[in-house]
């Protein structure tokens, strides 16, 4: 049977965020040339209090994540030369790279649900100075995948063993950018917002010989401006990088990015950063009128600042709890389906951003979050709980997986054993059936369970959070077949 004729000037395209699955788009293109340019709002208008703290609550919650982007650039960007802030934060000037050389320092506080499976870095590319330069080593058949974000936190790079990547170099550009790609340049990267962020994540087991390995590889992992590049890998010593006190007062919870009090003077220059996605200028005109307002009327100010402290209080900071978002599975756990790939998923953006921000694309790394027992009570230190894994039923996975703890404020809380993740590279007990019991409590469950033992901070008040990652995951668990069992709660 013969396909029907396309209308002329027809254009289809796949769905995506924000489109219908199954449903192409279909416009004529001559009516989208000649379509007037549709009016934005009268910059001269009076605006009412009301409405401005509608505006105000809206914005705050759909441009935190960026916001919280932007706000690193600007506050790590100015280092002098790359460092680890407090000795646990690899950070440094805009478009340039700073490794670990080991697991992160459990008392990190730079960001929510650190990583302690993998050797990891960080850097910030201002893509308005110069396209980038990513240098990648040959990993060989290890575990790796550099994740590539702009400033909404969606990926924009597939780089990794999942994607059989080869070594070589990589370059990342930013929007509307035209230049000429150097000889030697594997693949162009093209950003849709002008900041962004590259969190390399490498693979290490718990031996020391492969401790050595991981970081004589990743000393070729790097990140610079295209000027610098001659078609040579480039070497550093990632162990010799300076450790820089960290500022005092900074607290016990994730350093914080985002503050309503100065939202309002933030917030231009983060949007002029990140240009609208398809659909979004109407809503860009719109917070852009109401921020120009407030910052010439002392009294509208007032009010937006009011709004997006409310907005703060009642529409984001609750979103730090797992429980409060994400896709409900059995026994209480969570999860999403759209890491790195938000698009106008504005909740789904935001939430994520506050309870455990820079998480991968399902297919590199899919996560899943647990607050309760299988009674659905909260876990906390004065409970001892099991998680039992069926014969054959650990996550399914390519690469491996683990089971990470977290506290109250979603960070690690440092306990004695020095242990803060188990999964398949732990040197776990399997019982005779071939099921796998891991025991989460403040006390050691005995020297017989001592292997499969997860520490959790002691006492009733210490509420804490599960989070299993399944690294290169298989199609079960991308497409919800395998879910995560109860968390027991032992009598």
């Amino acid at each position: 049977m013969s396909r029907p004729a396309r209308p002329r000037g027809w254009t289809g395209r796949r769905a995506g965020p924000g489109l219908p699955r199954g449903r192409a788009e279909c416009f004529p293109l001559q009516a989208l040339a000649l379509a007037p340019a549709v009016p934005g709002p009268d910059p001269e208008a009076r605006l009412s209090d009301d409405y401005v703290r509608l505006v105000a609550r809206d914005a705050y919650f759909w441009a935190w994540p960026i916001v919280n982007v932007y706000n690193r650039r600007i506050a790590l960007g100015r280092l002098p030369h790359p460092m680890l802030l407090g000795g646990v934060l690899p950070a440094g000037p805009a478009n340039s790279l700073t490794m670990l050389t080991d697991y992160v320092d459990p008392a990190g506080r730079a960001v929510a649900c650190p990583n302690h499976d993998l050797v990891c870095g960080s850097g910030i590319v201002a893509l308005d100075q110069s396209p980038v330069v990513l240098q990648v080593p040959d990993f060989g058949d290890r575990f790796w995948v550099v994740q590539v974000l702009d400033s909404r936190t969606d990926s924009i790079a597939e780089l990794g063993l999942m994607y059989g990547s080869p070594p070589g170099f990589y370059l990342l550009v930013g929007p509307n950018w035209v230049g000429t790609v150097p000889p030697g340049i594997r693949r162009v990267f093209v950003s849709q917002t002008r900041t962004g962020v590259v969190i390399p994540r490498v693979f290490r087991d718990d031996s020391v010989p492969d401790l050595k390995t991981v970081q004589r590889l990743i000393s070729q992992l790097g990140l610079y401006p295209v000027a610098q590049f001659d078609g040579r890998m480039k070497t550093t010593d990632w162990r010799q990088v300076p450790v820089v006190p960290a500022a005092a007062g900074g607290g016990d919870a994730e350093t914080r990015w985002v503050a309503p009090e100065t939202f309002l003077a933030d917030l231009p220059a983060a949007l002029a950063d990140a240009r609208p996605l398809p659909g979004e200028s109407a809503r860009y005109a719109q917070v852009l009128a109401v921020v120009a307002a407030a910052a010439r009327d002392a009294r509208l100010r007032q009010v937006f600042e009011q709004a997006v402290a409310a907005a703060d209080r009642e529409l984001v900071e609750p979103l730090f709890e797992f429980r409060s978002h994400g896709r409900r599975l059995p026994h209480h756990w969570s999860t999403i389906a759209n890491g790195a790939c938000f698009g106008t998923d504005y909740f789904t953006r935001t939430a994520v951003a506050k309870s455990n921000i820079f998480v991968n694309k399902p297919n590199e790394a899919q996560c899943f979050h647990q607050d309760f027992d299988r009674d659905g009570a909260r876990l906390c230190g004065s409970g001892r709980y099991t998680v039992t894994f069926a014969q054959g039923a650990v996550p399914p996975v390519k690469g491996f997986w683990s089971m990470s703890l977290y506290n109250g404020r979603h960070l690690f809380e440092v306990n004695a054993l020095g242990r803060y993740a188990v999964g398949s590279k732990s040197r776990m007990r399997f019982a005779a059936d071939g099921s796998l019991t891991i025991h989460v409590q403040p006390q050691s469950p005995g020297a017989e369970h001592e292997s499969n033992w997860l520490p959790a901070p002691a006492g009733e008040a210490s509420e804490f959070s599960l989070s299993i990652r399944a690294y290169w995951p298989e199609s079960a668990v991308l497409d919800g077949r395998w879910t995560p069992p109860a968390v027991v709660r032992c009598a």
